[in-house]
């Protein structure tokens, strides 16, 4: 039914074209609030360490201030096999708006595949340990109570290097802590972090040392704390636009979001160090 239908115009003179141009001043308005910007679904890759609880908290934030919709994959580490880790995927070209990587990421810079000028670092994941769930905690609060804490266990575990980039951290700080060899006997290596935290609760393994992140621990384990500086580095995680990204503006909002005070808290919350 058109406006002239819903609004009589004989005989009013002036007053019609007033009362017209109100009209159709209120159906732009409405349709520019609601209908001016059609709702855009953005693709997310994300490295499982970041903590799903979390990501999960900041999209819903995201959605809601914007009416925008994302959709999250997690990368598998660093795998160069199907599933293919974080990087590997960027570097393959998968069809993703943003992705997160952990440094360092040469190959996925290179692919041409993400825009390097959007570079966001969001957050820094350090390295903790984890033990079984009501075991006593050792100390780690320095490097030294750290190699002593590591030298008193009867057997440690870390992700396997070539399948996650904390897994690689975890053997750089036994190397700077000078114990790479006198733990190996006692060190088991594995594919993931769920698995290694797993023999941890079973008290197959004493000591896990993997992402000190909270809302990622499975039942049965408890986060000891971080390692302090002297012992590990942290790991930069990296926000990038794809070039092929769908909605550039939705993709460079979403990423903003994701450095924002709000995303900065709920890393903090959940034992990352927000980047300044």
């Amino acid at each position: 039914m058109g406006i002239t239908a819903l609004f009589p115009l004989k005989k009013v003179g002036g007053a019609v074209r007033y009362l017209l141009s109100s009209v159709v001043a209120v159906a732009l308005l409405l349709g520019n609030s609601h209908g001016a910007r059609a709702q855009t679904e953005i693709t997310l890759l994300a490295p499982g360490p970041l903590g799903r609880e979390t990501m999960d908290k900041l999209i819903a934030g995201f959605e809601s201030k914007t009416g925008d919709k994302v959709k999250v994959t997690y990368g598998q580490g660093s795998r160069d096999t199907p599933p293919y880790g974080t990087r590997q995927l960027v570097a393959r070209g998968q069809a993703l708006d943003v992705s997160i990587i952990f440094a360092p990421y040469p190959e996925a810079v290179s692919s041409g595949n993400v825009d390097p000028k959007s570079a966001t670092t969001l957050a820094r994941l350090l390295l903790g340990i984890t033990v079984k769930k009501g075991a006593p905690k050792p100390d780690i609060s320095t490097p030294a109570a750290v190699k002593r804490t590591l030298l008193a266990a009867k057997s440690i575990v870390i992700v396997d290097p070539a399948q996650g980039t904390l897994g690689g951290e975890a053997k750089d700080a036994l190397k700077k802590l000078g114990l790479a060899e006198q733990v190996k006997p006692k060190m088991k290596i594995v594919e993931g972090s769920q698995e290694a935290e797993a023999m941890v609760a079973k008290g197959e393994v004493e000591l896990f040392i993997g992402p000190q992140v909270s809302d990622r621990l499975r039942d049965g384990v408890d986060l000891v704390g971080g390692l302090p500086r002297g012992a590990s580095t942290p790991v930069d995680a990296v926000g990038y636009v794809s070039t092929h990204a769908k909605d550039p503006a939705a993709a460079k909002a979403l990423l903003a979001y994701l450095k924002s005070p709000e995303a900065e808290a709920a890393y903090k919350a959940a034992g990352m160090e927000p980047a300044h």
